[in-house]
């Protein structure tokens, strides 16, 4: 099943971004918020179904690696789940070396 993100709301510090089937069909969100004076990003994400786990990490990760590059300054926080299951991105251990 192919998802890709539609973007619900956005500014320049903030954006929510459905997470559709190729039929429209909406499985989740993603959530974006920017602190500049704290030098954080903050990304939340939710999907129902299991079975576009891998699917939701190859859209993901390439995205927020893009918003990294616009914001090189800003450490991310993140959280992002799939069918309750945990997303790892594998960068989580970049931050702690």
């Amino acid at each position: 099943m192919q998802i890709y993100f539609s973007p619900e709301f956005m500014k320049e510090d903030a954006q929510v971004l459905n997470v559709v089937t190729d039929d429209n069909k909406p499985v989740g969100y993603m959530a974006f918020l920017m602190e500049e004076e704290k030098k954080k990003m903050y990304v939340y994400g939710q999907l129902e179904e299991e079975g576009v786990y891998e699917d939701f990490k190859d859209l993901v990760k390439p995205y927020l690696q893009g918003l990294t590059k616009l914001k090189p300054e800003l450490e991310v926080y993140s959280y992002l789940t799939v069918g309750g299951k945990k997303v790892e991105l594998g960068d989580e251990k970049k931050k702690e070396e």
